[in-house]
């Protein structure tokens, strides 16, 4: 049956939207978010550092440096100044790189009203702490609501209104339990649907933030394996079993394995894992094609946070003595040097284990890694 319009208000207004959001971050996945609330009809302030690209965008509705020849609404704001961006603002997203969410947390803290609720559209595990990005929010934002904004998502597609879908997760207190449309997620995602935006509703951050951090690995690792020749039936089981990476990592710390096959896990991972748009596919693919590190991206200094993801997840699964052996397989390349093909050719040659691991078999693989020394090269 459908819903006539009036319905329809009457009951997204049962559930009250944020009116003015500040979109912390001016890079490509920022400004497609803006766009996103502006389409929303919220009232709408980016934060930059570049001067120039808030020019632009304020004059020209365009960010050209980032999503080139992509028009945005009308009436979005930009501006340098944290004070300025945040004044006015009952929500706010923070879309800048992982590595500085608690310096960028830290600039906000003055300036955010109490009670304005934070979203992290960043995706990974703060380094050396081993901490979900939320927890590190949390600490620098005490008096704030912090989740997490994340799913199958490229910048440039959601900018040009693309049908998409993500995953909004907060912490549900016992008052959200009762009264679940008044709930700092379902507030988020109302204020950001439109006909094309569609988001889904969790109270699962810990899962969430676990699919978008290891994900990037696994797509590097994906990436590597594609690069060197290989193919659709090694992708897929690298997809698979980096899942089940995911999973086991998010229930050890207090997550739910159902969220990693939601939009947040598994829609990222097979997003982020089929398409060179995605600069972990990217990477992994220039170095299983035996480009050096940095020769990649033409020797241009591009961030991926995958690579940056590899450290952290690996410092956190080994801290908490969780096995991630894809994961491990791509931090014994990037960062310690190892063969690709050898590493990976290991990877396959582990015990035989079960799916599911109820079963609890392990069988000593018949070729011990070091019999196995690499793969067969790939027909040309």
């Amino acid at each position: 049956m459908t819903i006539p319009l009036d319905d329809r208000q009457s009951v997204i207004d049962e559930t009250r939207p944020y009116h003015t959001i500040a979109v912390i971050g001016g890079g490509a996945w920022g400004t497609a978010l803006a766009a996103v609330a502006k389409r929303a009809g919220r009232n709408v302030t980016i934060w930059a550092r570049d001067a120039d690209l808030c020019t632009t965008i304020n004059d020209t509705a365009l960010n050209e440096k980032y999503l080139p020849n992509i028009a945005l609404p009308e009436g979005i704001r930009a501006t340098t100044e944290m004070g300025e961006a945040l004044a006015d603002a009952d929500a706010v997203m923070i879309v800048t790189p992982s590595r500085t969410i608690r310096r960028i947390c830290r600039t906000m803290a003055p300036h955010l009203k109490d009670g304005v609720p934070v979203a992290l559209c960043a995706k990974g595990i703060e380094t050396g702490t081993g901490r979900l990005l939320a927890d590190v929010a949390a600490e620098e934002l005490p008096r704030h609501p912090v989740g997490a904004i994340s799913g199958p998502t490229f910048a440039h597609e959601t900018a040009m209104a693309y049908p998409t879908a993500v995953t909004v997760a907060f912490p549900f207190s016992h008052e959200d339990r009762i009264s679940p449309r008044d709930s700092t997620a379902a507030r988020f995602a109302v204020s950001l649907t439109s006909e094309a935006f569609r988001p889904y509703i969790s109270d699962d951050l810990i899962g969430v933030e676990i699919g978008g951090a290891v994900k990037n690995v696994i797509a590097i690792a994906c990436g590597m394996m594609t690069g060197a020749g290989f193919a659709e039936n090694t992708r897929a089981a690298l997809i698979a079993r980096g899942m089940d990476e995911m999973k086991t990592l998010a229930e050890a710390l207090g997550g739910r394995r159902e969220t990693v096959t939601g939009l947040s896990g598994a829609g990222d991972l097979t997003l982020t894992c089929s398409s060179q748009t995605s600069r972990n596919m990217s990477l992994g693919i220039q170095l299983g094609q035996g480009i050096e590190r940095e020769d990649c991206f033409e020797g241009r200094p591009v961030v991926v946070e995958g690579e940056i993801n590899s450290v952290s997840v690996m410092d956190l699964a080994r801290r908490i003595g969780v096995s991630m052996p894809i994961c491990e397989a791509v931090h014994r390349v990037l960062h310690e040097g190892a063969g690709l093909r050898e590493t990976f050719a290991d990877l396959w040659a582990q015990p035989i284990m079960a799916e599911p691991k109820a079963l609890e078999i392990t069988i000593d693989h018949p070729l011990q890694p070091s019999s196995v020394g690499r793969f067969k090269e790939p027909a040309a």
